[in-house]
């Protein structure tokens, strides 16, 4: 491995700061406490750039995170949120005059969370990632195996957007099942303005007796419809820690790329994730 590793997917909180309501039940007890960029520097050893992803639905947070990025050299960039149906182009606006906006790179939606399966395909939300388009930024897509569909509607009317897809979709790892997600994973890859990450596995997982052989099936679905060039490492730090340490999660990912050449490995460790970015060196 000769290239630069970036971690394309983490979060920070301070739950101090702001109420985290997604953490308030007994799973999540072991990451309901601040989470702070010495957290994470003391975490991602051997990393060399980071993207910092939001966690809340909530512009202020998004305006924090451009600020912390601003102040922390491991952070390279930061998905932040937006409301898609609301007023983008200002919210956009007052992200990118916000201190450190010029580090804001992508925008991303909790769409898992919508109990609309194709909300994707509304009018009101194509005009909101036109924006995010015309604002030279990415879309991160976090959708669960069921809204591939409407993923896969809405990266093809907007051909000229890059679409991210988070997690891989969060496969039924735990379960073992491979269909009907890897269809929709092909379908989805077939489109030439997706890219994913390779994060969020182990939780998705037995999160107690998980091995990288759970993982392989899923990895190498992705890497046979994305390639290489379109795949990402992210340790989805902190969540990940209810499955594993940092070390444990990357490192089990890196091994899911045995048998690539050494250019292709470089890309999936930080290459795609510094181009697609457009993460500085």
């Amino acid at each position: 491995m000769t290239g630069r590793r970036v971690d394309a997917h983490h979060h920070l909180w301070q739950t101090s700061v702001r109420r985290h309501a997604w953490l308030d039940g007994d799973e999540t007890a072991t990451i309901r406490r601040d989470f702070t960029p010495a957290d994470l520097r003391a975490a991602a050893e051997g990393i060399d750039a980071t993207v910092l992803v939001q966690v809340l639905p909530d512009l202020d947070e998004s305006v924090e995170f451009l600020a912390t990025a601003a102040a922390e050299p491991l952070i390279a960039g930061v998905v932040g949120w937006l409301d898609l149906t609301g007023s983008p182009a200002r919210d956009l606006e007052r992200l990118r005059s916000a201190p450190g906006g010029e580090l804001l790179t992508g925008i991303r939606h909790l769409v898992q969370a919508e109990p609309d399966p194709r909300w994707l395909e509304r009018e009101d939300v194509l005009a909101g990632l036109a924006a995010v388009r015309d604002a030279g930024l990415v879309y991160d897509l976090l959708v669960l195996p069921h809204q591939l569909p409407a993923a896969t509607a809405a990266v093809r009317a907007l051909p000229d957007l890059t679409f991210v897809l988070d997690h891989l979709a969060k496969p039924p790892i735990a379960s073992g099942e491979l269909e009907p997600w890897a269809s929709g994973i092909a379908t989805l890859a077939r489109e030439p303005n997706v890219v994913a990450k390779l994060s969020g596995l182990v939780t998705e997982a037995d999160r107690e007796h998980w091995t990288a052989a759970d993982l392989r099936p899923y990895a190498e679905t992705a890497l046979a419809a994305f390639g290489p060039d379109r795949l990402m490492l992210g340790s989805d730090w902190p969540v990940c820690l209810l499955a594993g340490t940092y070390a444990e999660v990357m490192n089990a990912a890196e091994s899911l790329l045995d048998g690539l050449s050494p250019a292709e490995s470089d890309a999936v460790r930080g290459g795609t994730a510094s181009r697609v970015y457009g993460l500085a060196s």
